[in-house]
């Protein structure tokens, strides 16, 4: 199953692997160049179908605990003052995603979005300390009924150059449902009240929808 935002960019790719592929048969003997071209095609195909691709997930949809939004490995766990909209002290976790991952973001939590923000910026790398602030992002706010409201930030990377957030201000979203699509690697950061019990450690690999981020 594919990602409808992955829809205009897989047809043609595989418009242009059918015509390389026609190409190649035509004007090049059955060879190692012939053979070669075909792989290199393959691959290419392969490597784009894999990234939207939209593996269904089921969510334990459990208002004690928090999930992972996306795809990736835990990169950040500490606390930090978070300025954007809460103004105070927050435990922030962080997920870093290769372009490898599948890019498909989720909410966390069931709840009320309460906040939806875009804001454009640079491409810093993912990981790079200034990326939450200066590279393009969205803030999404859920108030959910254990944790009062969290917050995910979607922030493009380095190859990330277009972040869709389907977060509407004032709409009821369940756990784990579809919160946004990022192309390319990427960066998710989540913010949590102090003292929310943390159910992962530093680079651990999680699944969004899946994973158990946090407990009460």
């Amino acid at each position: 199953m594919f990602h409808k935002e992955g829809s205009k960019i897989i047809t043609i790719a595989l418009g242009l692997f059918t015509i390389g592929l026609l190409t190649a048969n035509r004007f090049i003997e059955k060879g190692w160049l012939f053979y070669l071209i075909v792989g290199v095609l393959v691959l290419l195909l392969a490597l784009i179908l894999q990234f939207f691709r939209n593996p269904s997930r089921i969510a334990p949809n459990d208002p004690g605990v928090i999930v992972s939004p996306v795809d990736g490995k835990v990169v950040v766990i500490e606390e930090v003052f978070e300025k954007e909209y809460f103004k105070d002290t927050r435990l922030q976790v962080s997920i870093f995603m290769s372009p490898l991952n599948v890019h498909v973001t989720r909410y966390p939590g069931a709840g009320q979005v309460t906040f939806s923000k875009y804001h454009p910026g640079k491409y810093l790398v993912a990981w790079h300390p200034k990326a939450s602030e200066e590279n393009e992002r969205t803030t999404v706010v859920v108030k959910t009924k254990e944790f009062g409201e969290v917050m995910h930030r979607q922030i493009a990377g380095a190859l990330a150059k277009r972040i869709v957030n389907y977060a509407e201000e004032g709409a009821e979203v369940t756990q784990g449902s579809e919160s946004g699509f990022i192309k390319f690697g990427s960066r998710v950061d989540i913010y949590l009240p102090v003292g929310t019990k943390i159910a992962v450690g530093l680079n651990q690999k999680v699944k969004g929808a899946s994973s158990i981020i946090a407990t009460l």
